[in-house]
């Protein structure tokens, strides 16, 4: 008996271990600004972490388009993009958070959202804020499963 708890306790150190040491590795598509304070993404074991992504045309800080169903379409885009370029895809994000400068903006954003989340959406946060960067009407941030 004594000889089995030890076994599993080194066992559980050791997967603990593993689970403790993963590598945390920055994702850094072709095009990303240089210089900004944050990284587009970070992968941790199999799970990754995705910036906010605002609708402007990729490796500009130019919006896409003045409206929130432009916007929300680009930002989507340019969140499908950050994750083929990490290994993943729209079908492996588990949680995304939506940020608004104006609540009234909810209806015309989910319209466009649920195209991208089709079946099975994702758990979702939305909140509006007073401010977003570039003078976006919306940002989208998710995790997803790598893979």
């Amino acid at each position: 008996m004594r000889a089995t708890l030890s076994s599993l306790v080194l066992l559980f150190v050791v997967l603990m271990s593993r689970l403790l040491a993963q590598e945390r590795r920055v994702i850094q598509p072709p095009g990303t600004a240089v210089g900004l304070p944050f990284s587009p993404a970070v992968r941790v074991g199999s799970v990754l972490y995705l910036s906010g992504q605002i609708g402007n045309r990729p490796g500009t800080r130019e919006l896409a388009d003045t409206g929130i169903a432009g916007q929300t379409r680009q930002a989507l885009e340019n969140v499908k993009a950050l994750l083929l370029a990490a290994g993943s895809s729209l079908e492996r994000v588990v949680k995304c958070t939506v940020f608004l400068v104006d609540i009234k903006d909810y209806a015309k954003m989910n319209e466009v959202y649920a195209t991208y989340f089709p079946k099975d959406p994702p758990a979702r946060s939305t909140v509006a804020g007073s401010g977003l960067a570039l003078g976006a009407r919306v940002e989208i941030e998710c995790l997803a499963v790598a893979g």
